[in-house]
């Protein structure tokens, strides 16, 4: 679980550097860290201008009384709320969080959305855990024009990755001992803050590259199981 330190060490190596629209806190998800509402502070000193978005599947909100009176006085933060499921029972076990989310737009007028997210989830490598494989279909223009991650570069570990699939990779790596398959993806290198300004301006006006590969060129889609332990189950 990432420290309130750690964050505002890799916001304040960027923040001269960097003026992104948006600055999104996600996770995993996010709303589990009981330091929730200190990190939007610390975004926010570090990007006085820039949108914060809280990217949640809400079930954890209630744990953060202060978060919406410090989101009402920011004046440019909004929730999204990630629906990750269509089930009448997952649903139903939504209800609080649309009652909860619906009183903190109407008591502290914030701004809230919401992503149907389970309508578009796509793979990013066969199998799982130890059997994890990339896709390698050669085609990473392909790959790059349908990545749902292409506008996201990550900020992880005070560096600057493309997506979230390379930033992620190495834990992965480290849990289940990935097969050489993943030795191409696990060499990328990450953007660091020494790096040049014509460095910098050629990460971000890069597009595809072989690293895209690992992801596949045509959209695989796939549904979850309901994503938490229902009574009775």
């Amino acid at each position: 679980m990432l420290s309130a330190t750690d964050a505002a060490a890799w916001m304040q190596a960027w923040h001269r550097r960097l003026r992104p629209h948006t600055v999104g806190l996600l996770g995993g998800e996010p709303a589990i860290h009981p330091d929730l509402p200190e990190f939007f502070a610390i975004a926010r000193r570090y990007w006085p201008d820039t949108r914060l978005k809280l990217t949640t599947n809400g079930f954890f909100l209630h744990r953060h009384p202060t978060l919406p009176a410090w989101l009402r006085d920011d004046g440019n933060a909004v929730i999204s709320l990630s629906i990750h499921h269509d089930a009448p029972e997952y649903l139903e076990k939504l209800k609080p969080v649309l009652a909860l989310l619906e009183n903190w737009g109407r008591e502290f007028g914030i701004r809230i959305g919401g992503n149907l997210s389970f309508q578009g989830w796509t793979r990013r490598y066969h199998g799982y855990g130890d059997d994890m494989e990339p896709f390698k279909q050669g085609q990473q223009r392909k790959s790059w024009e349908i990545c749902p991650a292409k506008a996201a570069p990550q900020l992880f570990e005070g560096k600057i990755w493309k997506c979230a699939p390379l930033a992620y990779l190495k834990l992965q790596d480290a849990k289940y001992t990935l097969s050489d398959s993943w030795s191409p993806y696990l060499r990328y290198q990450p953007l660091t803050p020494e790096c040049s300004d014509m460095q910098l301006a050629e990460f971000f006006g890069r597009e595809d590259e072989s690293f895209c590969t690992m992801c596949p060129a045509e959209p695989v889609k796939f549904k979850l199981p309901i994503p938490m332990k229902l009574k009775g189950s």
